[in-house]
């Protein structure tokens, strides 16, 4: 392992201590992707948009990403503090006709991902079949290992 990713939210601050844990020990750079679902980025947006009306301006979608990057960032500082580990933060956003998983396989192939921790919801094979499952799918189109964390 060389380059892992690990995809980051809120609740998976465990998932990303241990990510960070490994990647350490084997002197590697731990890539995080803040991902927004598309109702994230849309309440994002119209909060930006409220903001940006005040200050008689306009920001860009790129903002909006920005922001989330940077809050996974504070998140991150945190958790790997007292971990021996280089890493990097990058931001991206379901929509566009991309799914999540979508999103997460063109990350990992931009950035040379050679691992993927994830951590997923435990679904009936009704529920994955309705609407689909992003552990699953990653698992099977990504060219490398996954390391998964059922929520």
């Amino acid at each position: 392992m060389d380059r892992p990713l690990v995809v980051y939210n809120d609740d998976n601050t465990e998932l990303l201590a241990e990510a960070g844990r490994l990647a350490g020990g084997v002197d590697a750079t731990l890539t995080i992707l803040s991902l927004m679902t598309a109702d994230e980025f849309r309440e994002a947006r119209e909060a930006l948009d409220v903001v940006a009306k005040e200050e008689q301006t306009s920001y860009d979608d790129s903002v909006v990403i920005d922001v989330a990057r940077r809050q996974a960032s504070d998140t991150a500082e945190d958790v790997l503090a007292d971990i021996d580990v280089d890493w990097a933060v990058v931001g991206a956003r379901v929509g566009d006709g991309k799914s999540g998983a979508d999103r997460i396989l063109d990350v990992a192939n931009n950035n040379d991902i050679d691992h993927v921790f994830i951590t997923g919801q435990k679904r009936s094979p009704t529920g994955k079949a309705v609407f689909g499952d992003r552990v699953q799918s990653v698992i099977l189109n990504f060219d490398g290992p996954v390391t998964s964390l059922l929520a």
